[in-house]
């Protein structure tokens, strides 16, 4: 590890001490149960001394799961960590050919957005492993360059998704388009707490594994929380400046 490594890992606690403490005021500040909403590092691209740095600092809630977005990437660290009992999010966009992969090694995928990709990690999700855990990707804001399903197509999706045997479908994830306006911010996230509401009492076939609202990251978690976020991804508030993508 580099020399600076000890100095490395105090920022690390501090910025998650902090994030925790965001977290735990908006939940208070908008009527949310204590301890409701979950902290999810995102990890990608940081080395995995980071992700051990969160781990050793033992807090409840925090440090037993962490998101990746770069498959290859999280192949190698999963395999570092293996003798950790860490559940894997995989949040990026999902390729066809590497649904196998995926299936495999994740607990929870939170980019689902489409029919054939839902199928293959169904059919390629190691049976004793159980169900993996997913939740549909919603375009809400309708920018072309976002993955995600749009609004119109999410009824059928969800329907089609939820018949699958090797998948557990809990809820909705979105990306939604940055902005700095509080008030903005909040709109794009009720609009999908209305889908995942609508979804909940139009769709007879979900029941209470409906329960997942992955929205919000490090510059916009207190709009999310107030509209019903049950996981917030948090990047860089927690390790700092984004790092280069590596190759994948």
């Amino acid at each position: 590890m580099p020399e600076n490594a000890p100095h490395h890992k105090m920022d690390i606690e501090q910025r998650l001490h902090k994030v925790i403490e965001r977290v735990r005021a908006a939940e208070l500040a908008y009527g949310r149960e204590p301890g409701s909403v979950q902290i999810l590092p995102v990890s990608k691209t940081r080395p995995v001394e980071d992700i051990l740095s969160i781990v050793s600092l033992g807090l409840p809630g925090v440090g037993d799961a962490f998101a990746e977005s770069y498959l290859q990437e999280a192949q190698a660290k999963i395999a570092q960590l293996g003798h950790l009992s860490l559940t894997w999010h995989f949040i990026g966009p999902i390729q066809s050919n590497k649904t196998a992969a995926i299936a495999r090694l994740f607990q929870w995928v939170h980019s689902v957005d489409r029919l054939r990709v839902a199928r293959r990690l169904s059919e390629q999700r190691p049976p004793e492993l159980g169900p993996l855990n997913v939740c549909l990707q919603v375009n809400i804001s309708n920018e072309v360059s976002k993955s995600g399903v749009g609004y119109l197509d999410l009824p059928e999706l969800v329907q089609q998704v939820a018949e699958l045997p090797g998948l557990r479908l809990r809820g909705l994830m979105a990306i939604p388009a940055a902005e700095t306006d509080w008030h903005k911010q909040r709109a794009a996230f009720a609009t999908l707490r209305e889908a995942f509401e609508f979804t909940k009492a139009t769709q007879n076939r979900l029941d209470e594994d409906w329960d997942t609202l992955s929205m919000g990251m490090s510059a916009d978690l207190e709009a999310a929380i107030a509209e019903g976020a049950t996981i917030v991804r948090i990047g860089s508030a927690l390790f700092g400046p984004r790092m280069s993508q590596p190759g994948h």
